[in-house]
């Protein structure tokens, strides 16, 4: 898996809070789609993962906001594996306008089955240790 993956977004009306400020709450859609899109880029897939029965549940997730999001504004998601451990998965985030950082984040993942025991991470194509 690569260690860092970047994506766009462009905040959008619906996510904007009545200041004009994308929600805090929207954050957290966007840090997952930066570790979604981050396995897909190194050829893994979540839907498959959990087709196979195992679920990536989160454990913990922090964020320090620091500057807001408007609508309209086009951010840069920066999605960092912090760390892989044969069950959890640990990633950072940091998302940025024009290089200046708005927030960051870092969260942790664990890997259940349909019962929520604890799981070995599997070998699946972007999962590899």
């Amino acid at each position: 898996m690569p260690t860092h993956h970047e994506i766009q977004i462009r905040v959008r009306y619906s996510e904007t809070d009545a200041m004009g400020f994308l929600h805090h709450a929207q954050h957290f859609s966007y840090f997952e789609m930066g570790r979604t899109e981050m396995l897909r880029a190194s050829g893994g897939n979540y839907r498959e993962i959990e087709d196979s029965g195992l679920y990536f549940v989160v454990v913990s997730l922090n964020c320090k906001y620091v500057k807001p999001a408007r609508y309209d504004d086009l951010l840069t998601l920066r999605t960092t594996l912090a760390s892989l451990s044969p069950a959890k998965l640990c990633h950072r985030y940091e998302l940025l306008r024009d290089g200046e950082l708005l927030a960051s984040a870092e969260s942790t993942l664990a890997c259940v089955d349909g019962n929520g025991q604890v799981q070995r991470i599997p070998s699946l194509p972007g999962l590899e240790q």
